[in-house]
């Protein structure tokens, strides 16, 4: 673990302020869950909080369902990173920080569908080649959770109504299992 050189007193209230550095470093956001736990060696643990994470597995066969049933590849995020994903790109996406134009989708909380055009949003910031075709937001009790991604490369065909509605119902299905 790296040392920062920042301090911080924990107030009356059993508070502590983290340093605007580290969340900007961390895109820790206001309101944002964070993980609370000791570690082994008797440290405090913060980390960011994913539902979304915590269901992976059910993410992996979700993602390996629709995969099989649409001519793309299929990722689901939580509001960071990658964090199941099947068909074409699956080993470059496990796992990697969701590109800015992902982002800007799942906070716009509206979904996003590629033209006929063929252009996309890049997947993620080092490989723009790699666009989605569909972005569908999870929300779960008013909050963006994350999203389901249909994607393929640029020139591909727009996803057909079909498609887009398969992978609406797997963004609610999270929506709605996240919230109990």
């Amino acid at each position: 673990m790296k040392a920062t050189g920042i301090v911080r007193r924990i107030d009356n209230l059993g508070r502590v302020v983290i340093p605007r550095e580290i969340r900007r470093t961390l895109h820790i956001r206001e309101g944002d869950p964070l993980e609370i736990y000791t570690d082994a060696g008797g440290e405090v643990v913060f980390k960011k909080y994913s539902p979304i994470g915590e269901m992976a597995d059910v993410a992996e066969r979700m993602a390996a369902a629709l995969a099989q049933k649409t001519p793309y590849g299929v990722a689901i995020c939580d509001q960071e990173r990658y964090v199941a994903a099947a068909g074409a790109g699956k080993a470059q996406l496990v796992d990697r920080r969701i590109g800015e134009g992902v982002e800007k989708v799942l906070d716009e909380r509206r979904g996003y569908v590629r033209g006929s055009d063929g252009a996309g949003v890049p997947l993620t910031e080092e490989d723009p080649s790699h666009t989605a075709a569909a972005v569908l937001p999870v929300i779960a009790a008013g909050d963006i959770a994350g999203g389901v991604i249909l994607h393929g490369g640029d020139g591909a065909a727009a996803p057909d109504a079909a498609e887009i509605k398969a992978a609406q119902v797997a963004a609610d299905f999270f929506g709605r299992t996240l919230e109990g």
